[in-house]
Formats: structure tokens, sequence, C-alpha cells
């Protein structure tokens, strides 16, 4: 069959099998108000892709802090950030991260996220329970809370510890999506991203709702970096829900553990009011040796995607039209279909060959159908 037949045989619309229902025992998308040791604890053994942790920080704050005029800084002052001795943070941490590797599957990993107050004790204590440390990432806050005293540096980042269950798991990382996050450079372990605030930060009867909430920047590059779509992430410190807004835009599926009613009660609301990308949009950008080496350009000059056509993501919100040099047409912006994909989202980057489509006989049609059909054509 020449490459036209092909194409057109891909065309031809085909009836989706529907997609495989999770397994019953866990409580997906849902948050369990319980002390995180005991709620991981009624969790089945290797059930969960990844655990993002950010457990309390042990602040050991010495009396009030106030700004220069005199205000007082919203510090953390809660009880649940409160440990009596170095010792009692120890033994709660060594707790937590013992569920939380029985839970995690083989080739599952975990992200911990800390100060000085108490990363440095919490790596030690991750090491000493069999976990494997692959990188340590600094999160520079572009917009730091400065030193009001004057008595030390300003304090302008957190690490963040990324460890696979054991030294021999295959754990998964992302390593293309990363690069084209980072405009085709590799990712490196030194992040800038903003402090949460303005209309990201979630407030209560006015007040801010949770005193360390993490920016969703900072979550969606974490999971976009380590799961895939369907994976399970796992918070035991689930606070404000940070975590379970970006996965569920992602389309991970999570599971939060929360004590506190009042963080539950937030969480819950926020969650419901995320919208989720766009499906076809989940894909991420493959390894250099899985991808297919063909431009987009190829399927225009063969005449498969004419000059002209109209493409459309799967829920139809969004349309472009294909020019002459294989760009895309999107308002008064033109671009590639990656460019054009991400733009049209609010999304860091998409992939363009999964995300667009073309019509046929009513049906809709992936950009990638087409570039199969292609390269199968071409090989035979």
């Amino acid at each position: 069959m020449s490459v036209m037949g092909r194409v057109a045989e891909v065309l031809r619309p085909k009836r989706s099998a529907a997609p495989s229902a999770p397994g019953p025992e866990l409580p997906l998308d849902q948050i369990l108000r319980q002390d995180c040791v005991a709620a991981m604890a009624g969790l089945p053994d290797a059930c969960i892709d990844m655990i993002f942790a950010d457990p309390p920080y042990n602040l050991q704050l010495g009396g009030d802090l106030f700004r220069p005029e005199g205000g007082l800084v919203d510090a953390v002052t809660d009880a649940w950030d409160k440990f009596d001795t170095f010792q009692a943070y120890d033994e709660f941490t060594r707790a937590w991260l013992k569920e939380a590797r029985r839970i995690l599957k083989p080739n599952g990993t975990l992200w911990v996220i800390g100060s000085y107050h108490n990363i440095f004790r919490v790596g030690a204590a991750l090491q000493d329970e069999g976990y494997w440390i692959l990188n340590d990432i600094i999160w520079r806050k572009a917009n730091p809370m400065p030193n009001f005293r004057g008595t030390r540096f300003t304090n302008a980042h957190e690490t963040l510890i990324w460890a696979s269950r054991s030294e021999d798991s295959r754990y998964t990382f992302n390593y293309r999506a990363m690069k084209a996050l980072n405009d085709e450079l590799q990712m490196r372990s030194d992040w800038t991203i903003p402090i949460c605030a303005g209309g990201e930060r979630v407030k209560s009867d006015g007040v801010k709702a949770h005193p360390t909430q993490k920016p969703e920047a900072l979550l969606y590059r974490v999971l976009l970096a380590c799961t895939n779509k369907g994976d399970v992430v796992l918070d035991p410190f689930f606070g404000t829900g940070t975590t379970g807004a970006v996965a569920r835009r992602l389309g991970r599926r999570w599971i939060g553990i929360e004590r506190e009613k009042r963080y539950v009660d937030v969480a819950r609301a926020r969650i419901e009011s995320t919208l989720a990308l766009d499906e076809s949009a989940m894909k991420v950008m493959a390894s250099r040796a899985s991808q297919p080496k063909l431009p987009f350009g190829t399927l225009v000059e063969s005449g498969i995607v004419a000059p002209g056509t109209l493409l459309t993501d799967a829920k139809r919100r969004w349309s472009v039209r294909v020019l002459a040099d294989a760009s895309v047409e999107l308002g008064d912006s033109q671009g590639s279909i990656h460019k054009m994909g991400a733009a049209a989202q609010g999304a860091p980057a998409c992939n363009g060959w999964t995300f667009w489509h073309v019509e046929k006989e009513g049906a809709l049609v992936p950009l990638d159908a087409l570039r199969q059909a292609y390269l199968a054509a071409a090989a035979t």
C-alpha cells in the first residue's frame, strides 16, 4: 500500500477502547484526614508510583519577628511544626519514611522538601531507611522574604531531595520533557521559581490558608519529570492540596493525607475547581532513541496535510490553520505545532503531534497517527 493509501486507512474512524479502571483498593483522588503514619500503614505494599512530602520543618523560632515598619511577620507558629527535641523529630521522620518506602513500588521515587532546619536530618534518615539519593535540587526563590533583623544572609532557597526506593530501582525520569520545558537545554538542579503569592495563594476568610503553601510551578516540574499519565502520587502532608491540584491538571491520580480539618476543607474546594489539561496533551516528549524522525513539514510537503488545513484539539476548543511553511497560525501568532499547542493552553510545553487533530468524516484523528502511518509506509 502506498504512503497516501496507508494514511487514508488511518483516517477511517475507529472505535476506541475504554480505558482500564484502576484497582478499587486504593482511595484514589481522596484526602485521608488522619495522621500520616497511620494512614500510610493502612495502604497495601508497593502501591504508589511517587511520593511528594513537605513535612514539618521544625523551625525552632525564637519569639515573634517584626518587619521594619513594625508589622508582625506571619511566620509558622502552628503546633504541627513544633517538636520538643531533635530526637522527637528524628523518630517522627524515621516512622513516616519507613511507611513511605513500604508503599512505594519497587521503581517508585520519593521527593522531600525542607529548609536548613530539617533537610539534613531528613536526608540522613532516608539513607538509613534504604532509599537511594538521585539528586538534591535547590529551589531558588525568585522573591524571598528578607532577613528583617539583618543578622544572617537572606534565606533565599529550599532543598528538595529526590530518591529512589532502592539503588536498583528503574525509576521514571522524563529527560526529554525536562529539556523541552527548559528551551532544549538540560534541566539543571537549581530551579528559580517564585514563592507562592498573588492569586495562587489560597486564602480563607481573607488571610492565607497555610503558611508554607508551595507554588504550583514547583509541583508541575516534579510531577512532569518523574511520573506518567495515570501514575498514583501520594502526599502525606497534603496541606492546601497543591500536589492534588497539579496531579489533576496533569492527568495523574493522587492520594492526600492531612490531619488538620481546616486544610482538608480548603484543599477539597481547591482541587474541585482545578481544570485538567486536555487529554491529548498528557503525553510528553519521548527519548531521542524512540522519537520518530519526521518533521511536520514532511506531511505538508507530501500533501497529507495541505496548507490551509484547520487543526483542532480533541475537544474542539482551539483551532489553528496550517501555513505553507508548516508553521501554524493561532490568532495573530505563528509558530510550530508544539509552540502553538502550548500557547493555546497556557502551558509550559506541548506535544503538538498528539494535541492537534485533523477531521475526516466527522471524526478527529491526531497528527501522530498520520506520522506513524507515513513512517510505516516509508519503511515497506
